[in-house]
């Protein structure tokens, strides 16, 4: 399965003797599925098959959808004003002039721009099944965008975390994050803690190296975001419908990075602390394009 972005465009032509229709599709980020329709006056019961479409085929984006709806011009597309054009003949006569009809049917108003009924023509249920097929076709190519983009946001997100796994790698060989590095710091850290006649309790001094311990050992924070750099790799094979928890996934990602970078008492792992930090970010900033 491919994962699929929340970006994309389409649209879609068709027509009958009568009209020609044009759907446009786009759709952006969004937390769930929301749509704007601009369907023509009279052409309303479009809107409810429109919206099923929608959540039949998608589960988040902002959408909007256009339906542009045209005569065609040719069959009555004008009409005569008989009511103009006998005041014009009995003006001519009147001036004792013989009425030329080519010469009047150019004067402005004699020949109008007819109106075709748009409420008989939506009602045409035959009409109505091939602009919805058109709205079908056009959504199909909606989705298609969507998926494409989302193939190339995978591949980016693909290699963030393998910048994030090679991160990781390096901070569990730096030597601030081995045990024998840990033990040797809460050990000088103790030496400062001991009194001056080394008078102090076996259980206070096992206290307080339980305490550097927890504090030096990044070890379990590496091991979970290994864990989370899986867990990521998995929804990417899943594909489909992975936003939301890919974004809680980043969330959790950020959390470890903040937890190693404050407990680093060494400049190379906070280095890597921080570099973490900004490449979760980005991982993050592509994370809230998918579906």
């Amino acid at each position: 399965m491919t994962a699929c972005s929340m970006t994309g465009f389409a649209r879609g032509e068709g027509s009958d003797d009568r009209i020609r229709w044009t759907w446009e599709a786009r759709s952006v980020n969004g937390k769930s599925l929301d749509a704007r329709l601009r369907i023509p006056s009279g052409w309303e019961r479009l809107d409810p098959i429109v919206r099923k479409s929608l959540q039949e085929g998608f589960k988040r984006g902002n959408f909007t959808i256009n339906l542009d709806i045209r005569p065609i011009g040719g069959k009555g597309a004008v009409r005569i004003n008989e009511g103009l054009l006998d005041e014009l003949v009995a003006r001519c006569e009147a001036f004792g002039e013989r009425p030329r009809l080519d010469t009047l049917l150019t004067v402005r108003g004699v020949v109008e721009a007819a109106e075709e009924d748009d409420g008989d023509l939506s009602g045409d249920d035959e009409r109505i099944a091939a602009i919805e097929s058109t709205l079908t076709e056009t959504l199909a190519r909606l989705a298609e965008a969507r998926s494409e983009e989302g193939g190339r946001i995978a591949s980016v997100l693909r290699d963030h975390l393998g910048e994030i796994e090679t991160l990781v790698e390096e901070a569990e060989t730096c030597a601030d994050a081995m045990p024998e590095a840990i033990r040797n710091r809460i050990m000088a850290q103790l030496d400062e803690l001991l009194p001056k006649d080394g008078a102090l309790a076996s259980e206070r001094l096992a206290q307080e190296a339980a305490v550097l311990a927890v504090k030096a050992d990044v070890r379990e924070e590496l091991d979970r975001l290994k864990a989370h750099i899986e867990g990521a790799r998995d929804l990417l094979r899943e594909g489909t419908g992975i936003g939301r928890r890919f974004d809680f996934l980043c969330q959790e990602f950020n959390r470890e990075a903040n937890t190693l970078a404050s407990k680093s008492a060494a400049l190379d792992l906070t280095r890597i602390g921080l570099n973490l930090k900004a490449c979760i970010d980005r991982l993050r900033e592509q994370v809230q394009n998918l579906e």
